[in-house]
């Protein structure tokens, strides 16, 4: 997948998946990773941007595998963040499909 339109897209991933539940860094790197090809490089300097932003908060967790972990937590924020990227990203497949002919990720 072209990285540019990857990156655009992994902030709307990242919240999507902590409106889940919280996660810790190598969590949503995994999970991510399922679908989309990711490194944990990439990853990082994202959650310390939208954890700047205020649209995450982060806890120390023990973990039973070593060292505690970082978890991330979504804010209110966060949440409005998500849903405006969801609708921003809905509004562009939309005028995509028009353009190309493609519906619901399909073949032409």
């Amino acid at each position: 997948m072209n990285v540019q339109l990857k990156k655009g897209t992994l902030d709307m991933c990242v919240l999507s998946l902590l409106c889940e539940s919280d996660k810790y860094g190598y969590e949503l790197v995994n999970r991510i990773s399922e679908a989309i090809e990711i490194s944990e490089g990439t990853i990082y300097p994202l959650l310390k941007r939208i954890k700047d932003d205020g649209y995450v908060t982060t806890y120390l967790k023990e973990s039973s595998e070593g060292p505690p972990r970082k978890y991330y937590s979504i804010t209110e924020s966060g949440a409005r963040k998500k849903d405006e990227l969801l609708d921003e990203w809905a509004a562009f497949i939309d005028g995509l499909n028009k353009i190309t002919g493609l519906k619901d990720g399909g073949a032409l």
